[in-house]
């Protein structure tokens, strides 16, 4: 064997080693504890995706950092981005989509989703859910002037595994999220304690990757709209 063909081979070995997955570096990196709580592990419906959340502490309260990793055999991929703060999830029934509940501060949470292709959960949209959810919110004629200031909430409905059969809806498996937006509002009359949007709801539609307002929701979105608390 002549040495450039030996050097051929080893060359056409290496990149095939660093294109291969199962051989690519994964895991979360030094200083990342995996979290003991129970409450954030999480597996798939047919229970092939696992996921674990590590925490990687600091004496700045707001120097903690949190990573989630979707575990599948002995492959690790990270669902970014990196938080301050564990999160829930929920999948849908087939395992395909998956939910990321993210806190982000003292009453305020987004949204992020994923969707599994190639043999792993990727983000399925540039933009978090939740901004989408709230840019759809904004350009609609009824509620485009409202003006959220703080406790801004995005919230998954709970139904997902179950295409929302609790509603009395017969709506197709797998192919409907339900959100509601919640906020307050720091300038609003005197003899209002406070003033913002509670629970206004819309639809997210996975096939089409756009939102609309079943219209049973629209009398209490009507309603959320009002929300207030006087003194």
């Amino acid at each position: 064997m002549t040495p450039s063909f030996r050097t051929a081979q080893w060359l056409a070995l290496a990149l095939t080693l660093a294109a291969s997955p199962a051989l690519a570096a994964s895991g979360p990196p030094p200083g990342f504890v995996l979290t003991d709580n129970a409450d954030l592990a999480f597996t798939s419906p047919d229970g092939a995706t696992k996921l674990e959340q590590y925490m990687k502490d600091s004496e700045d309260l707001f120097g903690v950092k949190w990573q989630v990793w979707a575990r599948r055999g002995d492959q690790m991929t990270e669902l970014k981005p990196e938080q301050g703060y564990g999160a829930g999830f929920r999948f849908t029934s087939d395992s395909q989509w998956l939910v990321r509940m993210q806190k982000t501060g003292s009453g305020e949470q987004d949204l992020f989703l994923y969707h599994f292709e190639n043999g792993a959960f990727v983000n399925a949209t540039k933009k978090s859910l939740s901004d989408l959810a709230w840019a759809y919110f904004h350009s609609r004629p009824d509620t485009g002037n409202m003006k959220l200031d703080y406790h801004i909430s995005a919230n998954l409905m709970q139904g997902t595994e179950d295409a929302y059969r609790w509603l009395g809806v017969d709506w197709p498996d797998n192919r409907y999220l339900l959100i509601s937006l919640s906020g307050e509002m720091d300038k609003h009359p005197k003899n209002v304690a406070a003033k913002g949007l509670a629970n206004w709801q819309c639809r997210y539609d996975l096939k089409t990757g756009t939102f609309d307002v079943p219209k049973m929701f629209a009398k209490g979105n009507a309603e959320a709209l009002k929300w207030e608390i006087r003194r």
